[in-house]
């Protein structure tokens, strides 16, 4: 059993149309802006000023407001104002089908309900897995760096769905690894398929969809994964006397090989509002190489 969004879990249910699903999380994400977007609205940041922010989020991990306050282009009294509006403002899902009249409140309540005893079962089930697992704690914080950084990255959350097997992933043809060489070495990549990769592109950079060719797609995947590894590394590494070096990202290798050593890699199976992806971590077997002084 795989973990679902409500409204892909409605969506299977036949509970609304494919059409209600999109017109709901448009209104939901019109509902939610980023603290950036309501500052440059309300005039108190210009688009250039949000922009080095959110760069700045994808390198540093840390909230937009507090990186605004060190900038100093924003004092406490208007970052407590843009929390306050943007909270006001935030509407689920959920309230979101109700007010487009596509769900009534009762059936709301009935299928929330359903919901969540089928994510708490998905959860279990995941959760069981990966704690068994040789790699199953690099996989823990893989999975808790995606849920932190997605949203920060491409104003999209997600959550993880469900350990694949390697002859489960050739429909991810657009893959980004990372091996990190070194005393402990460890892999880790993105894989998803093209519409997802341009999305994930599309969000990540800011950028119009007739504005990303395939190319630039695949370097966007690359380019998140490098986040991803910088992060992992400082997480899973950071107490080991070890030295590493971080390969670039290489587009080259289909995931389900990536995955194939079932004793030392986990493909995990992630959703998000931009497109289903996969998240591949590993161990290599061989002896880590001495690195460059």
């Amino acid at each position: 059993m795989a973990a679902k969004f409500l409204g892909q879990f409605l969506l299977e249910r036949g509970v609304i149309t494919a059409p209600q699903l999109l017109a709901a999380i448009d209104a939901q994400r019109a509902s939610n802006p980023l603290l950036g977007e309501l500052a440059v609205r309300k005039g108190w940041l210009d688009a250039a000023q949000a922009q080095r922010i959110h760069q700045r989020q994808r390198v540093e991990d840390r909230r937009f407001g507090d990186i605004a306050l060190e900038m100093g282009v924003l004092d406490q009294d208007r970052l407590d104002a843009l929390l306050e509006a943007q909270k006001a403002g935030r509407k689920m899902l959920g309230q979101v089908l109700v007010e487009q009249g596509v769900i009534d409140a009762r059936r709301l309540q009935s299928e929330l309900a359903l919901h969540r005893a089928d994510q708490e079962q998905a959860r279990h089930a995941l959760e069981s897995v990966v704690a068994s697992h040789p790699v199953g704690d690099l996989a823990t914080s893989a999975i808790d760096l995606c849920a932190r950084l997605f949203p920060r990255m491409l104003g999209s959350q997600c959550l993880p769905a469900e350990v694949l097997a390697p002859d489960e992933l050739d429909a991810w043809p657009c893959v980004a690894h990372v091996r990190v060489e070194g005393d402990h070495p460890l892999g880790i990549g993105l894989a998803c398929d093209l519409a997802a990769a341009h999305a994930l592109a599309c969000a990540l950079l800011r950028i119009a969809p007739e504005q990303c060719d395939d190319a630039l797609a695949l370097d966007a995947l690359g380019e998140m994964v490098n986040v991803l590894m910088g992060y992992l590394v400082r997480d899973v590494l950071a107490d080991e006397e070890s030295r590493y070096r971080a390969l670039p990202p290489d587009t080259s290798i289909a995931p389900g090989l990536l995955a194939a050593d079932t004793g030392r890699s986990l493909a995990v199976g992630m959703g998000s509002q931009l497109g289903a992806f996969v998240l591949l971590v590993d161990r290599p077997a061989a002896a880590a190489r001495e690195l460059a002084a």
